[in-house]
């Protein structure tokens, strides 16, 4: 008979009564798409409306900006904060127009190419769910449901918070704590026993805000001061792949 090795979680989650997983960069690759779809209505946007000042002319940067103003954030929240970094007037006409023109070409970027799920975090959830764990998934994304399923891994949790819900709600954006303190809540968990999982700057400032015993910073962009600027925000530890959160070659 072969003996399979299976993961377990390690020490550090093993006394948590529950994990909160962001969705976009945390549970699927779909950040990128996220920010590549901002980077063509930003750019577009700047192109017609160029700032007064020629060091705030540049473009978006898919990767700094993107961690800065807009990743974690409702597009709403997203749109004006970038705007507002280049000196232009986010009225709210032209904050929806951005929004929209963005939300147009996530769409169709997602449905023609699809996302996937990483693999080192598939990992992490099944063994917390061997181990018995409640899990929520949390994004401000109203695409959030769709992006799950369309990766396979909707299931594998027993709550979804989504954009659709956050605003049905009146739940505050992140950096406020509402949308993860919602799931917990759901869960029936107390934020002082559970763990949030985040990749975006806004989003493990509100996990510390809210009180949660353990937030993980997820740093998918690996730069130079990436994981240092999660920490300065709020996360407990820092890892590049959640698979990290496994001990590995435990035998069944």
């Amino acid at each position: 008979m072969t003996v399979r090795s299976q993961d377990v979680v390690a020490p550090v989650l093993r006394d948590v009564g529950a994990v909160v997983f962001d969705t976009d960069g945390v549970i699927t690759d779909s950040a990128r798409v996220h920010a590549a779809a901002w980077k063509s209505a930003f750019d577009a946007y700047l192109a017609e409306h160029a700032p007064e000042e020629p060091g705030q002319r540049r473009p978006f940067d898919p990767r700094d900006d993107y961690l800065r103003y807009v990743d974690g954030r409702s597009r709403l929240d997203g749109a004006a904060s970038f705007l507002m970094s280049r000196g232009l007037d986010p009225a709210a006409a032209t904050v929806r127009a951005v929004a929209e023109h963005k939300e147009r070409l996530f769409t169709e970027r997602m449905r023609e190419h699809g996302v996937d799920a990483y693999p080192g975090t598939v990992r992490l959830v099944r063994a917390l769910r061997r181990a018995g764990v409640p899990l929520a998934a949390a994004s401000a994304s109203r695409h959030a449901r769709e992006l799950l399923t369309r990766a396979g891994v909707l299931d594998f949790f027993d709550v979804l918070v989504d954009g659709g819900e956050a605003a049905r709600l009146g739940l505050a954006g992140k950096p406020a704590p509402d949308l993860f303190l919602e799931a917990v809540r759901r869960l029936g968990v107390p934020a002082d026993r559970a763990a949030v999982v985040e990749d975006a700057l806004a989003g493990v400032e509100a996990g510390r805000r809210g009180g949660f015993t353990l937030v993980v910073g997820v740093d998918r962009a690996a730069g130079a001061d990436t994981g240092a600027r999660l920490r300065r925000h709020g996360a407990d530890i820092v890892v590049r792949d959640l698979a990290e959160l496994l001990e590995e070659g435990v035998r069944r």
